[in-house]
């Protein structure tokens, strides 16, 4: 299952959305918004958006994790809009009749959904910079905003 939300990802609810009945493991990894960044600078927020189809691209993620992992099930979701530091970003979640496989597919989630291409995001900081990655995320854009 995958999902787009914009809403706070519910870590309980969560839970009780991944089929587990024949599973060993169950594993999950958040990936949060981090006060610090590579830059040195403070982080208060960071806005993702959407540019095409991400629902296509997160369902193509989870096909490759059932393909490559024996899961009974993966779950995928990926917030989108502003958040702050401390809010879950994604969330990666895989049942497996056995703990490697269940690692595996989460570690591999996570940096799949890192790379998505159809998801940009625009980092804040308390100076009122901003860092907006470029489409090959190698190089970063800095703006100066107008403090208001």
């Amino acid at each position: 299952m995958v999902k787009l939300v914009e809403s706070p990802i519910d870590p309980a609810v969560v839970y009780n959305s991944i089929c587990s009945a024949f599973s060993g493991s169950v594993v999950f990894h958040y990936a949060v918004v981090k006060k610090q960044a590579g830059t040195g600078k403070t982080t208060t927020s960071i806005e993702y958006k959407t540019q095409g189809d991400s629902l296509m691209e997160l369902e193509s993620v989870a096909g490759e994790l059932e393909r490559f992992w024996k899961l009974e099930d993966v779950l995928l979701i990926r917030r989108i809009g502003r958040l702050n530091v401390g809010e879950i970003i994604s969330l990666v979640a895989a049942s497996s009749p056995n703990s490697e496989d269940a690692f595996e597919a989460c570690k591999s989630g996570i940096a799949r959904m890192k790379r998505m291409g159809t998801i940009h995001k625009t980092e804040t900081f308390t100076d009122y910079s901003e860092i907006i990655p470029d489409t090959d995320d190698k190089q970063h854009q800095i703006i100066q905003e107008e403090q208001k």
